[in-house]
């Protein structure tokens, strides 16, 4: 009864001569929430003013209820194997069944959904797979012969560009709003170009380092081994007992980790360096984790001048609770159960 009464509305509206917009205002104004959309008021004012006059549904094409048959199940399905980005539109017209037939036979009968591809960092080749999936199930077993010495002994770091600005993303700035008020908008915006090289090392109790890169210096081998020397300091100020025990350090395959002069102080400070195989963000905790919750926290708000980000950073890190530390370290187990069971692909968010 509400439909009709609401056509009944937009019937005298239209015939007083006004335009789908002021209608749909006018019935926002008096029926707030239980208001038609604004796309059903252009609808029936378009339907009005070429002379409509009944408020009723127009009677439904007669067709048969069993479209739903084997045989249209088979053909929907050979359509859509022979080409995946096949529209129901095209579905439609070609096998002489409704559109709502056609959405019912893919999600019901065949249990399938259009999505988008999924971006990747790489096209990775056989051999990249074979290496991520070696290599994660030879960190899964060393972690699953001692969990807690392995959780203890782990050091991760990366390095991350952190801007001066970084604009919210469109999922980030939703809002609620009534259903009349106009919807917000957004400009689109890009990162400053002012920003900081951060480079964090840190383990299942919170950050052991956190450095920046002096502006205009280029990270070399020689920069980063001489940031190995100062991480062993920092653990041995910090994490009493952590060195005599041994560190894993896990960090991506970047050139300047692989250089000699680095390689050659890892040795220096015995550091155990764990495999970690190329290619592999979705493996890395500092990318797929803590640079995560970071940038989230930071994004949107704007800082006059490098120690003003430096500041931010810090006081984000020190309202960290030590679980959030440890949750991050354990998550790893599970990225290499999923890296292994995807055999060795990038893994889903």
């Amino acid at each position: 009864m509400e439909k009709v009464e609401h056509r009944a509305v937009m019937k005298f509206l239209t015939k007083e001569g006004n335009n789908a917009k002021e209608i749909y205002e006018c019935m926002v104004a008096v029926y707030t929430d239980t208001a038609p959309s604004y796309a059903t008021v252009a609808r029936w004012n378009k339907e009005f003013r070429h002379g409509r006059e009944s408020l009723e549904d127009d009677p439904r094409p007669g067709r048969p209820s069993d479209v739903t048959t084997d045989d249209n199940v088979a053909r929907v399905k050979r359509m859509i194997l022979e080409n995946r980005r096949v529209k129901v539109e095209e579905i439609e017209r070609e096998l002489g069944i409704s559109y709502g037939s056609v959405c019912n036979i893919i999600h019901e009968n065949l249990a399938m959904t259009k999505v988008s591809a999924r971006w990747v960092p790489r096209n990775l080749t056989p051999h990249d797979r074979l290496q991520c999936r070696q290599s994660s199930e030879e960190l899964l077993l060393l972690y699953n012969q001692d969990p807690e010495e392995f959780e203890s002994r782990i050091v991760t770091g990366d390095d991350t560009w952190v801007h001066h600005w970084d604009p919210e993303t469109k999922l980030e700035s939703m809002a609620w709003k009534h259903k009349g008020s106009p919807t917000p908008i957004k400009f689109r915006a890009q990162p400053s170009a002012r920003k900081i090289m951060a480079t964090t090392f840190w383990d299942c109790k919170g950050v052991l380092m956190l450095d920046y890169a002096p502006r205009g210096r280029t990270i070399t081998g020689q920069y980063y081994a001489e940031e190995l020397a100062r991480l062993k300091e920092c653990i041995r100020q910090k994490r009493r007992g952590k060195l005599s025990h041994g560190v894993l350090l896990l960090h991506d395959n970047a050139p300047v980790h692989k250089a000699r002069v680095a390689q050659v102080a890892l040795c220096e400070c015995e550091f155990e360096k764990l495999n970690h195989p190329p290619y592999s963000p979705d493996l890395a905790p500092g990318d797929y984790f803590l640079f995560r919750h970071l940038k989230a926290a930071l994004r949107g708000r704007r800082f006059e001048d490098d120690e003003d980000v430096q500041h931010a950073v810090q006081e984000w890190i020190e309202q960290q609770s030590g679980d959030f530390w440890l949750s991050g370290i354990r998550s790893l187990r599970d990225k290499w159960h999923k890296c292994i069971e995807v055999e060795g692909g990038y893994i889903e968010k």
